[in-house]
């Protein structure tokens, strides 16, 4: 009970010590008036709340969504030059030997936007992310590294009539569902940054989330209509973000890039809309199938090439009118891989299973004062990879001092990892508890 106590003790005092932290920022930051907003705020002449539902981004609105459809080109061109810095503390109940930075606060990561209306029917949303821990040194230090992060140049025409509301366009982005309005999607459902430290491997945005076999950093051109602010439809191909795409993966490793198989990793996503009031619901279904060759492989060996099948189901439900907003979304994604014959030791046609299901539910008030109840589990078949039964929820309180500033904190509890409620830690071979991954999780996001 003693040593109970002297953990709560220390996480209060390191709590405290955050605060006062993020305090001193926030002060520093208050004199900054209405010109220190986003760019698309800048251009919009809008408030964040007006795209970001209950202020907190990246989360849109109906509006939001609107904006992004119609290729960010809603408003005036104005300088379309964005930051985003994140600051994080993590927390692990019981550390796993040498996990560095564990109750410390850090600089996780900043980026760099420029995005916005190019012309009335073409605008952009390009983010360029520096990762203060992108390289552990082996010494206890680490060294940064920048890389291109999310982009999405479109192409989008809006056309109104007294019987038909159409938006159409043309996407060209290195990340599938980036594209995705709904934040439901892959890309969108895990948005708060953490650092890539061994200290923040068990915080929310570590735990499972649906996503894509094919990963990030690629290259994809999409066509895709909205109908009657009723049907989306989206249909695309993707390929490795080299050559005249190469822009689309600078700064990533080319052992790190995910190369794919020639243009033929079609991408796909449907979805139906109903606004009524200040209620809007979605349902909908997204798939890939992406022919991927192993990391770091000798790309003219068919024996590395591998394969991933995602199929997904996700809903949205939102409900906006000052001063409340709820938000609740469900995603559920199945993955097949395919192993390339290398990949599984000799043997052709070995396979694995992947599921995953995320659901949340979110509340803000006066866009101010907001928090977060989050279910996460993830089953499947281990013919070629670690047990990775994993599931828990993720507690999280936040506040939105300013439009562009959110601090929150989050905790995040396991009851199954790798397996069961007990698994064996592969770096050092012991048993550890799945509890023991609990992980209070603090964070402070700023954006100008």
């Amino acid at each position: 009970m003693s040593s109970l106590k002297k953990q709560i003790q220390r996480w209060g005092l390191r709590v405290q010590a955050l605060a006062l932290g993020l305090m001193a920022i926030f002060t520093i930051l208050l004199p900054l008036d209405a010109q220190a907003l986003p760019a698309f705020a800048r251009q919009t002449g809008q408030n964040c709340v007006a795209c970001h539902a209950g202020g907190q981004f990246p989360e849109l609105t109906p509006y939001g969504r609107m904006f992004k459809m119609t290729g960010y080109t809603i408003g005036e061109r104005t300088v379309p030059v964005a930051v985003m810095g994140v600051v994080n503390y993590a927390n692990i109940a019981n550390p796993p030997a040498g996990t560095a930075k564990n109750a410390e606060v850090v600089f996780a990561t900043g980026s760099l936007f420029l995005a916005g209306k190019v012309t009335d029917n073409i605008g952009a949303f390009t983010q360029i992310t520096y990762d203060n821990f992108a390289v552990d040194n082996g010494d206890g230090s680490f060294s940064g590294h920048s890389n291109a992060d999310n982009m999405d140049f479109r192409f989008a025409n809006h056309i109104i009539n007294d019987k038909q509301d159409w938006i159409y366009g043309v996407s060209l982005n290195n990340n599938p569902s980036v594209s995705d309005p709904w934040n439901s999607a892959a890309a969108w459902m895990g948005y708060v940054p953490a650092a890539n430290l061994k200290s923040h491997q068990f915080a929310d945005p570590q735990t499972p989330f649906p996503g894509f076999g094919s990963g990030g950093n690629i290259a994809g051109l999409s066509a895709y209509l909205f109908w009657n602010k009723t049907v989306y439809a989206e249909l695309g191909s993707y390929r490795t973000a080299d050559q005249a795409f190469s822009f689309m993966s600078a700064g990533v490793a080319d052992v790190d890039m995910h190369k794919l198989d020639g243009s033929n990793n079609p991408y796909w996503r449907l979805a139906l809309s109903h606004e009524w009031g200040a209620h809007n619901l979605m349902i909908g279904t997204s798939g890939m199938i992406a022919h991927v060759y192993d990391a770091g492989t000798d790309t003219s060996d068919p024996a590395n090439l591998g394969q991933f099948r995602n199929i997904g189901i996700d809903a949205q439900y939102q409900y906006i009118l000052a001063p409340h907003t709820i938000t609740a979304q469900l995603a559920y994604m199945q993955q097949e891989t395919a192993y390339s014959d290398n990949a599984g030791g000799g043997i052709s046609g070995l396979t694995d299973m992947n599921y995953v299901s995320r659901a949340k539910v979110s509340y803000v008030y006066q866009a101010k004062y907001g928090g977060s109840l989050a279910y996460f589990n993830q089953t499947g078949t281990t013919n070629n990879q670690t047990d990775p039964a994993t599931s828990g929820f993720t507690y999280e309180a936040f506040w939105i001092p300013k439009q562009n500033i959110r601090i929150g904190a989050q905790y995040s509890a396991y009851s199954k990892y790798q397996g069961g409620s007990t698994y064996i830690d592969q770096t050092s071979l012991l048993s550890r508890n799945a509890n023991d991954n609990n992980t209070l999780f603090l964070y402070a996001w700023f954006a100008f």
